[in-house]
């Protein structure tokens, strides 16, 4: 069973939330996978659809890309260059905002889930575009295994993407918030983002106001985005011990 962190009680869950009872999620992966493979039932034929980023999100890919062979009619967004990699692998037509202007749907990832459905994202380098497809879907559904739960958002570093000319000064700014910080790198190199941008994870010590922070973030200059999806979604596929539960957010308890 699904046991959230801190045994917190989360009274924002209806109480219709659908628990699937599964054998063999021993591990983390095949958690991930179980999810994965929930959130494709949300599909339906003729969608198009946000494909978010990550390890979890490739098994949703993996398993539209069997419904794609069986006849399933759909059109994806990409969120990053590796879901656009792997959407092309699978065999998913893809199309752009050019010739959309809005989706039905969006699935995707995150680092950390907190007990209003407030999100840390962009631990992959996407949060730009994850935000960008999210916010210009209809519903956006979230899938994750069960250690990306918790009480209060903080403990997974906050990412933030930046313009890379007078970053420093930039997480100068950043560090006065409270935050200790480290610019991204690869292999030694500067990550930089598929727009072209620097991350700079940065750690505080709790978020208990996400939507405060996230505020004050893109008020200083060289800011482009935060890793913080405050209210965007009201359904999140949870893959625990032995089950996959769907959480749904009541509506009227959205903050």
């Amino acid at each position: 069973m699904i046991d959230f962190k801190e045994n917190t009680t989360y009274a924002i869950i209806e109480k219709k939330s659908e628990v699937t009872p599964l054998l063999n999620l021993n591990s983390i992966d095949e958690r991930k996978k179980a999810a994965g493979e929930k959130a494709a039932e949300f599909i339906m034929d003729g969608m198009t659809i946000g494909l978010g980023s990550g390890s979890t999100v490739y098994w949703l890919l993996k398993k539209l890309g069997e419904l794609v062979e069986q006849g399933l009619t759909i059109k994806g967004i990409p969120t990053s260059l590796q879901t656009e990699d792997w959407a092309k692998e699978f065999n998913i037509p893809l199309t752009d905002f050019s010739q959309v202007d809005c989706l039905d749907i969006a699935i995707d990832g995150a680092d950390e889930i907190d007990n209003n459905f407030n999100l840390i994202k962009g631990g992959g380098g996407a949060l730009l575009r994850e935000k960008l497809v999210g916010a210009n879907a209809k519903k956006l559904i979230i899938i994750a295994d069960e250690s990306k739960m918790v009480t209060t958002l903080g403990g997974f570093p906050l990412p933030i993407e930046v313009v890379p000319f007078g970053w420093e000064v930039t997480a100068k700014r950043i560090a006065l918030l409270g935050a200790t910080l480290h610019l991204r790198k690869r292999e030694e190199k500067v990550f930089v983002t598929n727009n072209g941008n620097y991350i700079l994870d940065c750690q505080f010590q709790t978020i208990p106001n996400p939507e405060e922070l996230h505020n004050q973030l893109k008020l200083l200059l060289g800011v482009v985005e935060t890793g913080l999806f405050i209210g965007m979604t009201n359904t999140i596929i949870i893959g625990g011990e032995g089950e996959v539960k769907v959480l749904n957010k009541k509506s009227e308890n959205i903050i």
